[in-house]
């Protein structure tokens, strides 16, 4: 493991940072919860960081079977290339992402934890598939020389990671109380309107990071 193995992954992780679905529900909760709102948050973003570690930890487990079953078919450089390729397919799209009208971000549908974890596994499921800093880190981490426990800490802290502005919003939140009321507010509005806008901006730079790991093996 190396120190820039993991300013790579921990940059990744900064960009899945900005998930809007993540933090438009904490803004919600921090909003509209008046009762068990602490445990109604942090069982929201268990709910989200379990989801993805048990996803990455998956995807780890089934690309070193796959490898190690095809290793004597693929060599190193068709696999670059392979990334090189899905790099340059990201970069591309990226300009072209879709502007949604009227979109909005998810909420709650009942005061129930049940509800909580039921709208934590659904964004999840929703964003998984435009997850594009995390399926890039584990498929730089599954091209690195690692041993289980080291890339599975290493997806550990890209959770928590990830999970760290809802909760440092709820930290200030509790330290200001209902002055964040109109901030909040304001944050939920523009994470409306330029959701689409990060996507592209994270697309794009997934796609450079994956160009640039790749281009030494080609």
């Amino acid at each position: 493991m190396t120190v820039d193995l993991l300013l790579l992954i921990g940059g990744l992780a900064v960009l899945d940072m900005l998930s809007p679905a993540t933090i438009g529900v904490t803004v919600y909760l921090l909003l509209n919860e008046k009762e068990k709102r602490t445990s109604r948050i942090f069982f929201y973003l268990l709910t989200v960081a379990g989801f993805y570690f048990i996803v990455g930890v998956s995807l780890m487990l089934g690309i070193s079977t796959l490898l190690e079953s095809v290793s004597n078919i693929f060599q190193n450089q068709t696999i670059s290339w392979i990334i090189f390729i899905i790099g340059a397919i990201l970069f591309i799209a990226s300009f072209y992402v879709p502007t949604k009208k009227n979109a909005d971000l998810p909420s709650p549908k009942s005061k129930s934890l049940i509800s909580i974890i039921i709208l934590g596994l659904s964004t999840s499921l929703i964003e998984v598939g435009t997850a594009f800093p995390y399926f890039a880190a584990i498929g730089i981490l599954s091209t690195s020389d690692l041993s289980s426990m080291e890339w599975v800490s290493i997806l550990a802290g890209y959770n928590l990671i990830m999970v760290l502005p809802p909760v440092l919003l709820y930290f200030i939140y509790l330290l200001l109380g209902r002055w964040m009321d109109k901030p909040l507010i304001n944050l939920r509005e523009r994470m409306v309107k330029n959701s689409d806008s990060a996507l592209s901006w994270i697309m794009c730079i997934v796609g450079i990071i994956l160009i640039f790991n790749s281009l030494d093996y080609l």
